[in-house]
């Protein structure tokens, strides 16, 4: 077996998706694929450029058996995913792409991640120093009667002209801007929606049901993104709002008015920090 690096190229970000698509067939219902086909491609070659040390793809024969991608941002180290075929699994593929990425992490204070529900998954983080925090996510149909106050707070739809308050709410809350990852999911999510007040400021990623990312400075203006990103899922249309843990109870409870219901999905793993708060991350990018 050897490692490498994980490419810029078409043939290696569509490696790296058909081991994700082997590695999670089994997983349980509420643990869904990264994204749309085109931005999980996009991801793996975004990461390839930005991060080539903390992506690396495992190959037995010629053929690949494991994969991991990785982001590391102003002193945060995040995996971003990590997949092993299960014909390998059990063989140590698993062990040695994480400590290769791991090294990627050196001098970083800070890490993340969401793990899927996976025994694998959490006793890897664990042992690489993450405390894992159980997360639930919410679903279902919205419904329109608890949307019907849409609250003070003006909210409306972001652009690449406000990249400098979406990094500066970041590093409010988690100590590091997202920086050239927000170019990616301007590209690819459905919308970006930013509160801006004097009460503090937010944003929200949504793309078709699902709020993608979430981050504001305090759980009132929190509150009125997520309600705001609900109100506009198309009728008829599953909603889904990933990676809630215990902190992030304003979520849940504006979730609970609106008619989702909650489920328990995995894991958000810290290191050196506690859980953002009010912050809901994206699996893909932290």
């Amino acid at each position: 077996m050897i490692l490498r690096p994980v490419r810029d190229t078409a043939a290696d970000a569509e490696a790296v998706q058909e081991l994700a698509d082997a590695a999670f067939a089994d997983a349980a219902p509420t643990t869904a694929a990264p994204g749309p086909t085109p931005l999980r491609l996009a991801r793996t070659r975004h990461l390839a450029r930005t991060d080539p040390g903390g992506c690396w793809l495992a190959e037995s024969a010629g053929e690949p058996v494991g994969a991991v991608l990785s982001i590391r941002r102003e002193g945060l180290w995040a995996p971003s995913l990590y997949a092993v075929r299960p014909s390998a699994q059990g063989r140590g593929v698993g062990r040695l792409l994480l400590e290769r990425a791991a090294a990627h992490s050196r001098g970083c204070l800070r890490g993340m991640v969401c793990a899927a529900d996976s025994p694998a998954a959490a006793r890897r983080y664990r042992l690489a120093g993450f405390t894992l925090h159980p997360a639930m996510w919410l679903a279902g149909r919205v419904d329109r009667e608890g949307l019907l106050d849409p609250g003070d707070i003006p909210v409306h739809r972001g652009n690449a002209t406000h990249l400098h308050l979406l990094d500066s709410v970041d590093r409010r809350l988690r100590g590091s801007a997202h920086g050239p990852d927000h170019e990616l999911m301007l590209g690819h999510f459905e919308e970006l929606l930013i509160a801006d007040a004097l009460a503090g400021s937010g944003y929200c990623y949504r793309d078709g049901g699902v709020v993608r990312l979430l981050a504001a400075t305090s759980k009132r203006i929190a509150a009125r993104l997520l309600r705001e990103a609900l109100s506009r899922v198309p009728e008829g249309t599953e909603a889904r709002v990933e990676h809630l843990t215990a902190e992030q109870e304003w979520a849940l409870d504006v979730g609970l008015e609106v008619g989702l219901t909650p489920r328990a999905a995995g894991f958000v793993g810290v290191r050196g920090m506690r859980p953002p708060a009010p912050y809901l991350p994206s699996g893909a990018f932290l």
